[in-house]
């Protein structure tokens, strides 16, 4: 399987009309903050999150995506955070992908984790931490892999919501999973999203907060 690489061009943006109340938000994660499957960032989920947040109600908001190919949880918390800026609105993680993939445990995630989590809480009023992606319905692995993939996720996950519970203005969201024709939602490369599948995934996130705080 050969992966697709970060997408290309400004890894930054704003979205709405000027003029409107601002909001800045950053994304800070592995190869999805980093826009692979697609060919810009403007394709990616970052950009993707701000046209959600800047709808209801209307608002401007500029966006940032600070990710890496390959990045675990140590790395994105050694060297990535210290490249996110303070005095952003939002903040949202994406991780754990590759931390299952090289097999680390929960101990390690987790103390990674909760440094990643409480450095964007430094720096933004309010951090979302993204479940790992739904590895059952990833079409490029093998059926017996995806099995075991999913099950190292769940391990990860239920860290994750641990985590974030303690913590004040920080969401665990859990995955709303993939639509039906979830070809649609993948690249090329049958692993990361396409732009329908980062603007779906954006949409499903926004979903789910919205529930999350009405509950």
């Amino acid at each position: 399987m050969q992966l697709l690489p970060p997408a290309a061009g400004p890894a930054h943006g704003v979205v709405g009309r000027e003029g409107e109340p601002s909001l800045r938000l950053v994304v800070l994660g592995e190869s999805t903050a980093a826009g692979c499957g697609v060919a810009t960032h403007q394709e990616g989920f970052a950009a993707a999150f701000a046209a959600e947040l800047s709808g209801e109600p209307a608002r401007c908001v500029s966006w940032q995506a600070v990710g890496q190919h390959g990045a675990t949880a140590r790395r994105i918390r050694h060297r990535l955070l210290p490249l996110v800026e303070h005095s952003f609105d939002r903040a949202v993680l994406l991780a754990g992908a590759n931390d299952v993939l090289s097999g680390r445990t929960a101990r390690e995630w987790g103390e990674d984790l909760t440094a990643i989590v409480d450095g964007l809480a430094d720096r933004a009023a309010h951090v979302t931490v993204l479940a790992i992606p739904p590895f059952h319905q990833f079409p490029s692995l093998p059926l017996a892999l995806r099995t075991y993939l999913t099950e190292e996720a769940a391990a990860l996950d239920d860290v994750s919501r641990r985590i974030c519970k303690t913590r004040r203005s920080v969401t665990w969201v859990r995955s709303a999973g993939l639509p039906e024709g979830q070809k649609e939602f993948f690249a090329e490369d049958g692993f990361h999203p396409s732009s329908l599948g980062y603007r779906y995934w954006a949409h499903a996130v926004a979903a789910v907060e919205a529930t999350v705080a009405g509950e």
